[in-house]
Formats: structure tokens, C-alpha cells, sequence
């Protein structure tokens, strides 16, 4: 395994991050234990969830992800030994049941750590992430962008809540999700400004689909040094070919859940032939070339694989050790020029 600094912090974390959005409603407690199990025994040392999770959002299952990794917790014992990231779910009409988190305001922030922590079984989390943004903006596969004024600026607020969980020793290092250039720079602007915590990742979706975190924000994550938790790098498993392979079966995720299409587009599904078939030509899966793609860019710092089954995840795991070539990448880049981000 490969180990990456987590912003400016010391944490050293595994570019290959155990990602656990599906335990839960498509795999069991049992399942998830024998993830945590195999991935951990592999040099897999950063795992990262959300209050929200399993998805899609539920609320008959919301926590149930992060109670599965609390009683493997509380079996295994070491938690120094690992790196444990989860997030505060953000305004939404399927976040409704969680509590008012319209503001992510300083209570709702304290809130949300208490209720993870208390599921996982651990006295704090190492990194804690904005879900999604409060305002409206593009995020979860919008395109396009249509300005609204009805937004008063919380970013300064939701700092002052992570300032608060931070000294109260129940979080380590804060860390953003789903946002744009404007809003990874206010978060660093106003932490400056006011000798605030101070960001340390970004979770944004990145995959051979979608690369449109390469504009904008890939430099401020390398210059700011707040490095990219890459997530959907296998665009919800299209990117392992079993759709064109035929070998895909209803209780997949693309095909079971409607609120998971944005991968699903013709676009989408002749870039993956298109990707396939040089993946065949190379001589490797398509799932690990996809991975392997993530693996090597500069601002990544961790890649948060997800899967469903030991087949998958120990091929994903696998890919660290495949190093794409020259030719292999500048093929990669002709497709993406003849067919850019099909996957928003």
C-alpha cells in the first residue's frame, strides 16, 4: 500500500480509502465486518462514512453504516492504528429526519459528531466533512449554474462549529465535500482570516467519466495543499464493464436505484466501451485501469473505493499496484477530448 499526507496535517493515510456508502442496504453487517477485515489486512488504514449513509437516503436505515463500523470497532479495538473520516449531512428533502440542518449551524454541527460518534463507538473522528454545500449550487451531477441571492454566508459559522468540536477533542482535522473553486477558497480565506480550522481535504467525484475536477480545482489542491478524496471513481460500477460485459444483474446499484442514473447516459456508456476496449488492448480490467487513473494524479490524496462484494474489492485494492504508462495515459486523454466528462 501507498500512504499520502492528509493536507498539512502528520496523518499519513492510504491512497486507497475503504468507502461504505452500501452497507447496510446492499450489504450486511456481516459483509461489511469481512470488508473492514480484508481491506484493514491490506494496508487500508483510512475508512470514511457519513451520518447519512446507507444510501440512497432512508430514513428506515440513515446511521446504520456507521453502527456496523462502531461494533467492528469495538471487536477490533486499535483505533489509533486507523484514520476515520465521516460527514454532516447537509439541507435536503431527504435529510428532513436527521435534524434542522438548514444552517449547519454550531449546534447542528456539535450534533452531528455526538450521533456519529455515539454509532461508531469511538471517542473521535479524525477528519469531519461538510457534506454537500448549504447554498444552491452545482453539486451531485448539476450542470450549468443559475445565481441565488437567498443565501446568507455560513461558511465563518460552520467554521466556528468545527473550532468548537475541535477543542472539545471529538474531531482532528475538518474537510469539505461536493464544492466548487468559489467555496474551497471562502473556506480557506475565512479560516485565515479568522485563525479558524483550516480545511485539509476536499471529497469531490473524480473518475475516467468525470474529470471535471481537474478545472479549478485541482490547482488550489495542490497549491493550497488540501489534496482530493476522490469518490465515485468507479461511477457507481459502470466503470467495471459488467454493464457491456452483460454481466451486470438487477440488484446492481445502477440498475436498482433510480436516483443513481447520472451515470447511466448513452454518453456515459459509449466512453466506457471506448475505455474498455484499451483497457482489453493493455492487458489489465477496466476497473483497475479506472483506478489506477485516480491513483496516480497529483491532487489525489486518497481514492475511496466501494464495493459490494471480496471480488470487487480485492481487484480495487489491486490497483494499487498498476502503474499506467505514457501511451496508456495520452489514449486515456483522447477519449476524454473526443467524448469530455460524460458524467457530470
Amino acid at each position: 500500500m501507498e500512504y499520502r499526507k492528509l493536507g498539512q496535517t502528520d496523518i499519513d493515510v492510504s491512497v486507497i480509502c475503504l468507502g461504505t456508502m452500501t452497507w447496510g442496504q446492499q450489504n450486511t453487517e456481516e459483509e461489511a465486518h469481512d470488508q473492514l477485515n480484508y481491506a484493514t489486512g491490506q494496508g487500508v488504514n483510512f475508512i470514511d462514512t457519513a451520518e447519512l449513509y446507507p444510501v440512497p437516503a432512508n430514513p428506515a436505515t440513515q446511521g446504520r453504516t456507521e453502527e456496523y463500523i462502531g461494533t467492528w470497532l469495538k471487536d477490533r479495538g486499535k483505533r489509533d492504528e486507523l484514520i476515520l473520516a465521516s460527514k454532516i449531512a447537509g439541507p435536503g428533502p431527504y435529510t428532513t429526519h436527521i435534524r434542522n440542518v438548514s444552517d449547519y449551524s454550531v449546534q447542528s454541527i456539535k450534533e452531528g459528531v455526538e450521533g456519529s460518534l455515539a454509532r461508531l463507538q469511538t471517542d473521535y473522528l479524525d477528519v469531519y466533512q461538510i457534506h454537500w454545500p448549504a447554498r444552491a449550487t452545482n453539486f451531485f451531477g448539476k450542470r450549468g449554474y443559475y445565481h441565488r441571492d437567498s443565501w446568507d454566508n455560513n461558511i465563518e459559522v460552520i467554521l466556528e462549529g468545527f473550532q468548537a468540536v475541535i477543542n472539545e477533542g471529538k474531531v482532528r482535522y475538518m474537510g469539505i465535500s461536493n464544492e466548487t473553486p468559489w467555496g474551497m477558497m471562502e473556506y480557506i480565506r475565512l479560516s485565515e482570516r479568522h485563525e479558524l480550522p483550516r480545511i485539509q481535504s476536499i471529497q469531490n467525484p473524480y473518475s475516467l467519466l468525470n474529470r471535471t475536477f481537474e478545472v479549478g480545482l485541482a490547482e488550489i489542491a495542490v497549491r493550497e495543499e488540501t489534496g482530493l478524496l476522490a469518490y465515485s471513481p468507479m461511477a457507481f460500477g459502470l466503470l467495471s464493464g459488467k454493464y457491456h460485459r452483460g454481466e451486470d444483474k438487477p440488484q446492481d446499484r445502477i440498475n436498482q436505484f433510480s436516483r443513481m442514473s447520472r451515470y447511466n447516459t448513452e454518453n456515459s456508456h459509449n466512453a466506457t466501451s471506448r475505455y474498455l476496449g484499451l483497457a482489453n488492448e493493455y492487458g489489465m480490467s477496466l476497473a483497475q485501469m479506472s483506478l489506477a487513473f485516480v491513483n496516480q494524479q497529483r491532487f489525489v490524496t486518497s481514492n475511496i473505493i466501494g464495493a459490494t462484494n471480496m471480488d470487487q474489492l480485492k481487484e480495487d485494492i489491486d490497483s494499487i499496484n498498476i502503474k499506467l504508462d505514457k501511451d496508456v495515459i495520452k489514449a486515456i486523454n483522447r477519449i476524454q477530448e473526443e467524448i469530455p466528462n460524460p458524467a457530470p
